[in-house]
This record gives structure tokens, sequence and C-alpha cells, in this order.
């Protein structure tokens, strides 16, 4: 295995980058929707981290999997720091797309290819990564490897994790073949990093808009995740009169539509995006109605206001409707602004491609990433890649081919710029 200086050889067995995405396109593909259920510790799951391990071994890299299911792709010696790491995830969202997070994944190797392909000598070690769990689709928790590493989720926390079926993470991680009591804050590797580079799709249209193919992230909006509770009677819906019944739909319907309306007022988004209901029968009243509400604005005062007024309005409404109403926070991020200096290095890099058409515009973004994360314990930096329509978490997610071309030769310029000798 070449350490650091020492030259990287191309290797004609590696895989392209349209030959990886051909191998990985059908993996938690749903049929009906078109849509990824990649989910965490499931088959789709244990299938897309077999094609990282084949990825990494074709190429000669050391493949581990560190004590929280992360897996990575060494080049050079692990241990001798300051090591350049990029990379992503490969779990999706309910139905997502194919380009969130496994673009960034399918990308590195590439990059690393192309890197290979100029006869670059590394002064660094070089990795590539795949966060587990990014989105958080099946246990309700975004970043789990990510934040497990970092130390920002706690053993108890994690194990304290269920999915919908009421199974714990630690079970499911154990029927995987992982042991769930090995999981936790993990120091020692991140002290290796001296840097970390992800790239993403946009999510959104900026770049479409400016017409530049790749952009950098000055910031990630502080976001969070609540669960709101809304508790009734549960009754038969065609014999209870309307002024009897205790309906917790129509608290909820009604929060809704605050929602929307307070995160217009402060230009921010809000987004009830997943509910469930108790009993659950087309012919009954519900008791429960358990909705979780995503929330992100530009900076903290702003979400503050829009969620308490969220809640507000909730409170008047379940009040109005003799509803019991509680409200959870499951998840935060405070704002994100990624190091100066490693984007300010980032950007110096890519505008020596002016000349060639590429220019690097500096954007900030709503969707959190394990980059975000991981920026409270190492240097961080993200890299986007034009979506012409700024649809995401969803099977009609997209990037063109030149664009994805652009994007694997601004992250090996980056990474090339970063780790050389």
């Amino acid at each position: 295995m070449p350490g650091p200086g020492s030259k990287a050889q191309p290797r004609s067995e590696s895989p392209s980058f349209h030959e990886m995405w051909r191998q990985l396109e059908p993996i938690g593909r749903h049929p009906d929707s078109g849509g990824y259920r990649r989910f965490a510790w499931t088959g789709a799951d244990a299938e897309c981290r077999a094609w990282f391990e084949e990825q990494a071994r074709a190429r000669g890299l050391a493949y581990e999997v560190d004590r929280n299911g992360n897996q990575w792709a060494w080049l050079g010696d692990p241990t001798a720091g300051d090591a350049v790491v990029t990379g992503s995830h490969l779990d999706s969202v309910p139905d997502g797309g194919a380009f969130d997070g496994p673009l960034g994944v399918v990308s590195s190797f590439a990059a690393l290819d192309e890197l290979r392909s100029r006869n670059v000598q590394f002064g660094k070690p070089l990795a590539i990564v795949n966060f587990g769990d990014e989105e958080g689709a099946r246990f309700g928790l975004a970043c789990v490897g990510s934040r497990l590493a970092a130390g920002e989720l706690t053993v108890e926390q994690a194990h304290r994790l269920r999915d919908a079926d009421g199974v714990s993470l630690p079970e499911a991680m154990e029927a995987a073949g992982f042991d769930p009591d090995a999981i936790g804050a993990d120091p020692e590797r991140l002290a290796r990093i001296g840097a970390f580079v992800e790239l993403h799709v946009e999510q959104g249209r900026a770049l479409d808009l400016s017409g530049d193919r790749v952009g950098i992230a000055s910031a990630i909006w502080p976001h969070g995740r609540w669960r709101f509770d809304f508790r009734g009677e549960a009754n038969h819906a065609g014999t209870t009169r309307l002024v009897d019944r205790r309906d917790p739909m129509l608290s909820y319907a009604q929060t809704v539509l605050a929602a929307r309306r307070e995160a217009q007022l402060a230009g921010a988004v809000a987004t009830f995006g997943k509910i469930s209901v108790e009993p659950n029968g087309v012919n009954a009243i519900p008791s429960l109605v358990r909705g979780w509400l995503d929330s992100r604005a530009a900076d903290q005062a702003t979400l503050d206001t829009v969620v308490s007024g969220i809640e507000k309005a909730a409170r008047e409404y379940a009040d109005a409707h003799g509803i019991q109403l509680d409200v959870v926070r499951e998840s935060f991020t405070p704002v994100v602004e990624f190091e100066h200096a490693l984007r300010d290095e980032i950007a110096g890099i890519l505008g020596r491609e002016k000349e060639a058409g590429l220019t690097v515009p500096v954007l900030g973004t709503g969707a959190g990433h394990d980059a975000g994360i991981l920026s409270g314990s190492i240097p961080t930096a993200m890299l986007f890649v034009r979506n012409p329509t700024g649809v995401s978490h969803s099977p009609a997610e997209y990037a063109a081919e030149d664009d994805c071309v652009a994007g694997v030769t601004a992250l090996a310029d980056v990474l090339e710029g970063l780790a050389r000798k």
C-alpha cells in the first residue's frame, strides 16, 4: 500500500464513474415509486456497504469499519495524522433520489482515480468515508454515524433510538453483524484528520440560477426536528356528533397551516412531513395524531421565532378542541460556519480554473450534512454540484453528466491541492 510521499499508480481494474453509478443504481430502489429505500442496517444498506468495500479493495486501499459502523478506505498510513478525507453517505430518505449522498461517495473514488492518472505524489494520507445513517430515515435522528464519532450523540441516547416497528438501534446493528456495545465517541480517529471535504448534489437551485456547475458551502442553517403529539379521544366516526368530538386531527391540520404561515412570514422553512395516527381506522376518530416538524432558518433567532410561533398556535388550537398537546425536540443542529481558512484555501485552488470556465460561488444551505456535524471537531468544507431543478429527497432528483464530471474534477483538484507532497 502506498504511504505518504509515495506515487499513487493508476489501477486498470478500478471501475469508472459510470460503472460505479450503474452498480449502485438498482440497490434499494423501489419498483413502484422509483425512489430509494436504503435505510440503516437493512439489506439494502448491507449491499451498499459491500459495494463500498469492493471499490476500496479494487483500488488497493486499506479498508476498515470503525466502532460506529462508518466505512473507511485509506491510501497511506491512517495513523500518520493530518489526513485529507473525502466522502459522504449511501443511505437515503424514504423514496429518495439517486444523488443525495451517493454522488459524493462515487465522486470520491472517481477523484482518486483522476489523481492517479495525473501521477500525483501525496504528502499526506488520503481517505474516503461512507458515514452510516446520515438521513435518519429509520431511527428518526440524522447523522447518527458522524454524531457518535464526534461525541454529539451519547451511547445511552443511541441505545434508546427505535424504528417504527419498535426495533432498537442496538438490535438492528447486532442483526446486521455489528457490535452495538462498541459504539461511542472516537476522538483518536478524528484526530488523524487534517481536513474533511464532502461533495454533495446541491439541494436547491442557487447554482442553476447563477449558471455555475460547482459551488463551495459557506454555512449550514440551524435546523431541528420537533415531535407534536395531539391526544384526543377515539370514537365512532359515524355516530359521534361533531360537537361531542375531541378530534386531534383538527388541531394537527390547523398546525400544519400555521407552520406554513410562520415560516413564510420569517423567510424560513417549516415542514410537517411525517405523521402517525392511532388507531388509524377509516371509520374511527383518532385518539392520537403525532406529527414531526422539520424547521430551518438562516439564523438562530429566526428559527426560534418560527418554532415558538408554531407551538403557540398549536396549543391554542389544541385548547379549543379539548386536545392535550406535548411537544418534544428530538434533534437540533446549530448554525455551522465552515472554517474560513479551509474554505478560502479551496476557493483559491478552484479559482485557478476560472480560465477554463469554472467559477466557484460560495453559498449557504438549509440542508444538514455529516460535514456540519464534524465541523466542531475537525476542519470541514463542502462542494456542491449543480441541481438543474433543485428537487431533492425525491426520485426526480437529478444532476447532469457534465456537471457530475465537473464535480469530480473540482474534487480531484481540491484533494491534490490539500494533500500533494
